[in-house]
């Protein structure tokens, strides 16, 4: 089955509003891995706006699934990733002011500063993905990364769903296989939601992990974080 991870960003954003601490967050992530979430995503930003750096070190020990942290790896969250040792590290190149990730990296022109990054942290044994647009001509440059993963950036498939456009579908499928050709693993994230996993999971081979954030803590405002998280768990659970 795909595993599901959930990004527990747009709790900690609910936090920050009020400058305390409430919700909860390491509750909430203890309480998502209960009801059966397979990983914990978290994505801080230089200016800390949501996840703060102190919140990662404070989910570490609590995390007792897989710990995903995601980032633009400059040098602050390079030293951050090495001295936490997550499961996994998701590079993204997302520039400071983003307000969300919107472009994953082009593996031609900065293949050599991701080797270089993605050595290391396989020095310290993190598991290692690279955010990526669902471009199949880009794969190939993407395995001499030495990467182990790619993560398929799936906006552009959640508009065209939305639209009735089942098609959006095909670039994904492409640079699946093709990524499969190439000896890395995929796992996929943005704008997933409850409308449109099934179909995207039951048609991606090998998807080994979605990333969900956004659309499933906006779904728990109306159904509640436990029934939403399995609710998410059965729409992999249907995969053909």
């Amino acid at each position: 089955m795909t595993k599901l991870s959930v990004n527990i960003n747009k709790i900690a954003t609910l936090r920050n509003a009020r400058g305390g601490h409430t919700p909860d967050l390491i509750q909430t992530a203890i309480d998502i891995q209960e009801f059966g979430a397979q990983g914990i995503t978290i994505h801080p930003r230089p200016d800390e706006r949501h996840i703060k750096y102190q919140d990662a070190f404070d989910l570490k020990p609590k995390v007792i699934t897989e710990f995903n942290i995601e980032g633009n790896p400059i040098d602050k969250f390079i030293d951050l990733v090495k001295k936490i040792k997550p499961e996994q590290v998701t590079l993204v190149p997302d520039s400071i002011d983003a307000i969300t990730s919107n472009a994953g990296w082009d593996t031609i022109k900065n293949q050599s500063f991701l080797q270089e990054v993605i050595a290391e942290f396989k020095r310290n044994k993190i598991r290692t993905s690279i955010f990526m647009n669902p471009d199949a001509s880009l794969m190939e440059s993407a395995a001499n990364t030495g990467t182990n993963r790619v993560e398929l950036y799936t906006e552009a498939y959640a508009v065209g769903y939305s639209k009735g456009n089942s098609k959006s579908i095909e670039p994904y499928i492409e640079a699946a296989n093709k990524a499969n050709q190439y000896g890395m693993d995929v796992n996929a994230g943005h704008d997933l939601s409850l409308n449109n996993l099934e179909f995207f999971a039951n048609n991606i081979p090998n998807l080994l992990e979605v990333s969900i954030g956004h659309a499933l803590i906006c779904e728990s405002l109306y159904f509640g974080l436990q029934n939403v998280v399995n609710m998410y768990l059965q729409k992999l659970k249907n995969k053909n």
